[in-house]
């Protein structure tokens, strides 16, 4: 079964609140016939688009091909949320790879989120961004975990974005009842994902770059120059940029080994009127403790979007709008009633240690995927880091691809049902505060 189309129809994005609010576009043309390129870029999400972009500005002839619609994945359905940094905290990132090598990560986390900002501003999309993201936590020791976390930000890497918050403090931020306290990063941001992707498309248009849609590649062919290979067409390039993420299927084993797919799930509400105060008083987005993160904010028009719950099959289940429903009315006990207007899943993809997969899997192919999570800064930078490593420039991409990746345990037969074991187990220690 292919992710690319186990749960979508061909050629159409979901029947998501993004899809309905987003600014449009016209599709743009099948791949037909040979087409010679500097590069072809695989994918049509952030890092793609990213990539592609990048690369046309440098002056290189770009070839992009999407199977589906550009943000099409992950990039146009996800929670929309700018972070700080890595996925992985500082003082965890310093115990796996030393001090030093734990502050360059922290920088290029920090450049990824200035890049996403200066996209947006440069390229006039127009997406809603917004600063602030809260993390909450549940537990005692969740709060003094974040508020010691806090510190370190400030102490040794100087980041003085962030404030520390009780419980009484975190209710003026967030209303609901099931947290105690948390941080708020006003140094972070969220946005409307679909609409930053489609803004990116038209920038690396505008560019020069030639993007094709409905072209999945079923083949690449390493060589050079490497042959990538759809139905309709076929590129020849002197580089190949992996920029699939969750679907990537089975173009790469060696990414598929490290890298693996799994699905989430989001709803936006009625809009919320005058209930938005006892919700969200400010409009920050915000994430919680849990190993299955619960993450949410308003929408624009003062709708909440709410993101939880998870599964690691090829299909999603059925009633989508009750997978995310369940975590929001215990979050949010006032709203478990309130009409769901929308509800869509995404796939994305995790690694072991979470953190991003940069690896030169040939001579002139490049990937980058598994964000697990924290794709929105990290994979729009992954796609500028291997576009400045194909001129010449690999510094920022060696550090990143130097990161340890374990792949998972039992390659593609185990690994999913390993995962879900262990999330399962996850999941009752957070119901029961253990």
């Amino acid at each position: 079964m292919n992710l690319l189309y186990a749960n979508d129809a061909p050629g159409r994005y979901p029947d998501s609140w993004y899809a309905a609010t987003a600014t449009p576009t016209d599709a743009y043309p099948t791949l037909k016939g040979d087409q010679r390129a500097d590069v072809c870029v695989v994918g049509g999400g952030y890092t793609g688009l990213s990539a592609a972009l990048h690369l046309a500005q440098a002056g290189r002839r770009v070839v992009l091909v999407e199977a589906q619609r550009v943000g099409f994945g992950a990039s146009g359905r996800n929670g929309g949320q700018l972070g700080s940094g890595q996925r992985v905290e500082q003082d965890t990132l310093e115990k796996m790879v030393g001090r030093d090598a734990a502050t360059r990560l922290w920088d290029l986390g920090e450049d990824a989120k200035a890049l996403v900002k200066s996209l947006i501003k440069s390229h006039d999309i127009d997406c809603h961004l917004k600063p602030g993201v809260a993390w909450t936590a549940s537990s005692a020791g969740d709060v003094e975990h974040l508020h010691t976390y806090a510190g370190v930000l400030q102490d040794r890497y100087g980041y003085d974005q962030i404030e520390v918050l009780d419980r009484d403090a975190l209710r003026n931020v967030c209303a609901s009842p099931a947290y105690r306290g948390g941080i708020l990063d006003m140094g972070a941001a969220h946005l409307h994902p679909l609409n930053l992707a489609l803004g990116l498309a038209r920038a690396a248009q505008a560019a020069g770059v030639e993007i094709y849609e409905r072209s999945a590649v079923h083949h690449i062919t390493e060589g050079s120059p490497a042959t990538v290979q759809t139905d309709g067409g076929r590129v020849t390039a002197d580089h190949v940029i992996l920029a699939c993420n969750g679907y990537l299927g089975g173009l790469n084993r060696k990414v598929a080994a490290k890298v693996m797919p799994i699905n989430n799930f989001i709803v936006a509400t009625e809009p919320l009127g005058d209930r938005v105060k006892d919700v969200l008083p400010r409009d920050v987005a915000v994430a919680d403790s849990k190993f299955v993160v619960n993450y949410f904010r308003l929408s624009h028009d003062g709708r909440l979007l709410f993101g939880g719950g998870e599964s690691y099959g090829y299909r999603f289940p059925s009633d989508l709008a009750a997978k995310a429903r369940k975590p929001m009315g215990q979050v949010f006990p006032a709203l478990r009633d309130v009409k769901i207007d929308y509800a869509w899943g995404g796939t994305l993809a995790i690694t072991m240690k979470r953190l991003p997969f940069l690896a030169r899997v040939a001579p002139n192919i490049l990937s980058a995927s598994g964000y697990s999570g924290h794709g929105v800064g990290t994979a729009i930078h992954a796609g500028q880091l291997m576009a400045r490593a194909i001129q010449g420039d690999g510094d920022g991409f060696d550090t990143m691809s130097a990161l340890p990746t374990p792949t998972f345990p039992g390659g593609g037969a185990l690994r999913s049902p390993l995962l879900a074991l262990a999330m399962s187990w996850f999941s009752l220690r957070d119901r029961l505060g253990i």
